[in-house]
């Protein structure tokens, strides 16, 4: 299967700003918000979902970056150890809305994951999720709040979620994957 391109820069564009406003929506404005992007594209995506409510409100929100690496409960079966990023939590997440950011969602383990790194940094008021794709295949029984795209998708094709910052364009592609052991490493 070549490659399928399922969302284009515009696509991208308008999804992040839909999510921006319903954040403010259902978080009735911006008072106790914090974004925290999980690395890689969560942090990108994190950052700009901020920067369309700073537009739209003029509120500036926190946003952070979470490593969830040392939480992954498949580190001894992938045979290689993970890079350790940095974790920068800009405020106290003490009573404060968390929303959590990441690229795709797909059996809910990263997630999970990031939930555990995050209460060891205070207990927020609620955890939110973000997700700019969300491919079904649920292990652990997580949902996102705010969904760019929902997109089934088969457990031998791959999501790749491509941004200017890290990866020079902004598109979301759906790959022929190896099956399990390539996405192994993207839960």
């Amino acid at each position: 299967m070549p490659e399928k391109v399922i969302l284009n820069e515009a696509d991208i564009r308008r999804a992040l700003t839909r999510i921006a406003h319903e954040i403010v929506e259902r978080n009735h404005g911006c008072d106790g918000i914090i974004f925290i992007g999980m690395h890689t594209r969560g942090v990108p995506l994190a950052r700009r979902i901020a920067a369309n409510i700073k537009e739209f409100e003029g509120v500036e929100i926190p946003v952070g970056a979470l490593d969830i690496n040392p939480y992954r409960d498949d580190i001894s079966s992938l045979g290689w150890q993970p890079p350790v990023r940095p974790t920068v939590i800009p405020t106290d997440i003490a009573g404060k809305s968390v929303i959590l950011v990441d690229d795709v969602l797909y059996t809910g383990r990263s997630i999970r994951a990031a939930m555990d790194a995050i209460i060891d940094f205070g207990r927020p008021r609620s955890i939110q999720l973000v997700v700019l794709v969300d491919r079904g295949h649920r292990e652990i029984p997580i949902r996102a709040d705010y969904v760019g795209k929902n997109m089934p998708t088969s457990r031998y094709e791959d999501v790749e979620v491509r941004l200017k910052e890290t990866d020079g364009r902004d598109e979301v592609a759906i790959v022929e994957g190896v099956g399990e052991r390539r996405s192994m490493s993207k839960r």
